[in-house]
């Protein structure tokens, strides 16, 4: 049975950050950014929830994730981005630079659908 959700829904806005990461600091990335960078940027309020996905069938050596952040509406992704989003992005860079290549987009929501079991 499919569910459409109207959770304001049409607010919401997706931010996604791609990066494709160095192989010989996979884990290292990984953990920070599960442990230090994801959370830090939950703490801002300005999302309502996020995911970490990795790219399926990459060539060899290549590592691409994909950080997904849905904001509570445009005006809270205008906030993170105004004042946080540098920060973040800084620590990001000085702890890896030279070893990573991103690139961020946004979506609006149009609707959400979900299964229930």
């Amino acid at each position: 049975m499919f569910s459409l959700s109207t959770f304001a829904a049409m607010e919401h806005i997706i931010y996604n950050v791609t990066v494709s990461i160095d192989p010989a600091i996979e884990q290292d990335w990984v953990t920070w950014m599960r442990e230090i960078h994801i959370p830090e940027v939950m703490k801002t309020g300005c999302f309502l929830e996020s995911r970490m996905s990795k790219m399926n069938n990459e060539e060899d050596g290549a590592c691409t994730y994909a950080m997904t952040y849905v904001a509570y509406s445009q005006d809270h992704l205008n906030d993170y981005q105004k004042n946080h989003a540098a920060a973040l992005q800084v620590d990001h860079k000085s702890r890896y630079e030279g070893h990573f290549a991103a690139f961020r987009s946004t979506l609006n929501v149009i609707q959400h659908f979900t299964h229930e079991r």
